[in-house]
């Protein structure tokens, strides 16, 4: 199958987020977030959605529940999942089949065994039984008005070991009512020239059927598993967003989609929605509270950033020459960052961002004090408040203020009640004033401290907040506690976010300046003080 034929070809997308998706470690949902992600997901374009398995705990039967009546965007369906009948059971008297009608969803997933070594030594039935299993539970779930998309759980390793019993499998499948075929690398160690022979073979055999892939990540290779079935002749694509799943994860679909789109010129229906995609990675990951992974492709801080001076210099001719897409068509966007690395024009387009104007012959100076500062200890890639107000100073520009002096520490009495206290002495405009405060601890104590004198001369920084503060030891074992920090504090306000940069061989020095410059930029970013 080459690409001219996958192009125009339409996928069915059917997304695992909510169900294998939550099997990865750390990674948890309540029914409220799995409600608004199948409605984030509908929105998008998705095709399916894998709400949960409803025989296995009682949060998915509540979601499924919750679910009832609901129409979800764009035409979506919903679908719950769920194994074949138990074996010396009959599939009327099966309590997970039970549980799947239960749910009422109109679509329903079903896993069943492929590989021997499953069938039995895990469930420890004969090969016959196996089958019975498949084809019944099946038709049961046809009988009752449900679409099946049968799941062959393994089913890779068991082509490769035994194929005759493997594609007899899915023959029971077939037979029972099922209209697609999904193959699963459920260990997620088979390689891509593997994923395409074997899917070629069924694809040949059961014609008259859809066949899907549902890939895991074990060795890195489930994006390129999944282009394969699909060259293969695979149309149906089983993934989750991010990659989230059990152990390594599963096929990334926020990497599979746009690139199917853009590279393969594949028909899906979310390909209308690609500009949203990163908004859409993100919204997940906030739901799953997990931190966005900035080297992600596509929708990653990272995935656009240039560092490299000649980098830098190239993309400001012509973008093409270092990326191989338009960021903005995933929703991203362009970043030029700053670093001892850099050359002029990468501060010069940096600075671009920030509304600063400046010649290249001006560029020197600038350049020369974010390497000595990343001597000794700085880094600006992340910190971009902080490079914007290193360009401001260096231009003469005015402070809102400065501190004169700071102090903090921390107390305790004989038993064992500790409190941390600060001081801060600052100017505004020739105006001082000295404050104290308490805090959970002496960086916490020093931050109220400084926003309480603040808030004295400037009362809109209430809508200013700390929303992430980092430490990192950048010298280790050899220096000990004299080690230098860099402290990297992120603050937000109006909906916006900046990050800003400290760093010392005394952390509360280092937290102070990164602190500092926070308030800095939230007063300068307001048009009227620029």
């Amino acid at each position: 199958m080459s690409e001219t034929e996958l192009r125009g070809a339409r996928i069915e997308l059917l997304d695992t987020t909510l169900r294998d998706g939550t099997q990865a470690e750390g990674v948890s949902l309540s029914v409220r977030d799995k409600v608004a992600v199948a409605e984030a997901l509908a929105a998008f374009g998705t095709d399916l959605i894998e709400g949960g398995w409803p025989g296995s705990n009682p949060r998915d039967a509540e979601f499924f529940e919750a679910m009832k009546g609901r129409a979800l965007p764009r035409g979506a369906q919903l679908t719950a999942f769920g194994a074949t009948r138990r074996k010396g059971t009959v599939v009327e008297d099966d309590p997970s089949l039970a549980a799947l009608l239960e749910a009422a969803t109109s679509v329903v997933t079903l896993f069943g065994k492929s590989w021997t070594l499953h069938a039995l030594e895990a469930l420890e039935v004969s090969r016959e039984e196996n089958l019975a299993m498949i084809r019944e539970s099946v038709a049961y779930l046809r009988a009752a008005g449900r679409r099946v998309v049968y799941d062959a759980e393994h089913f890779f390793d068991g082509y490769f070991e035994d194929p005759t019993y493997a594609l007899a499998t899915l023959e029971a499948a077939a037979e029972g009512g099922a209209d697609t075929l999904v193959l699963a690398d459920t260990n997620g160690g088979r390689l891509p020239e593997e994923i395409f022979a074997a899917t070629q073979q069924v694809v040949a055999r059961f014609s008259h059927l859809t066949v899907g892939i549902h890939a895991h990540n074990d060795a890195e290779l489930a994006v390129a598993n999944s282009l394969a079935a699909l060259r293969a002749g695979a149309r149906h694509l089983q993934g989750t967003l991010n990659g989230y799943g059990e152990r390594a994860g599963n096929a990334n679909l926020t990497s599979l989609i746009p690139t199917l789109v853009l590279k393969y010129g594949a028909e899906l229906k979310a390909a209308d929605s690609l500009e949203r995609l990163r908004e859409l990675a993100h919204f997940v990951d906030e739901r799953a509270n997990q931190q966005p992974n900035r080297c992600a492709p596509y929708v990653g801080d990272a995935a656009f950033a240039h560092k490299g001076g000649v980098h830098v210099s190239a993309v400001l001719k012509n973008p093409r020459t270092y990326e191989h897409v338009e960021p903005e068509r995933v929703g991203n966007r362009r970043r030029f960052l700053v670093s001892d690395l850099s050359g002029r024009s990468n501060l010069l387009a940096k600075l671009a961002e920030a509304g600063i104007e400046l010649a290249k012959d001006e560029a020197g100076p600038l350049l020369e004090e974010v390497k000595g500062l990343e001597r000794d200890g700085y880094a600006f890639e992340g910190a971009d408040a902080s490079f914007y107000l290193l360009a401001h100073r260096l231009q003469g520009g005015e402070e809102p203020f400065t501190v004169a002096a700071f102090r903090s520490w921390t107390s305790g009495d004989a038993h064992g009640h500790w409190q941390a206290e600060a001081t801060v002495q600052l100017s505004v405009a020739g105006r001082t004033v000295h404050t104290a405060a308490t805090g959970d601890g002496p960086v916490g104590a020093l931050d109220n401290a400084l926003r309480k004198a603040l808030l004295s001369f400037f009362p809109e920084l209430e809508a200013v907040g700390l929303a992430d503060y980092k430490v990192r030891v950048l010298e280790g074992q050899e220096a000990g506690t004299a080690s230098v920090v860099r402290v990297l504090v992120e603050m937000e306000g109006d909906g916006v976010r900046w990050s800003t940069v400290g760093a010392s061989a005394n952390v509360l020095e280092a937290s102070l300046n990164a602190l500092v410059d926070g308030y800095a930029y939230a007063l300068l970013r307001t048009p009227q003080r620029r």
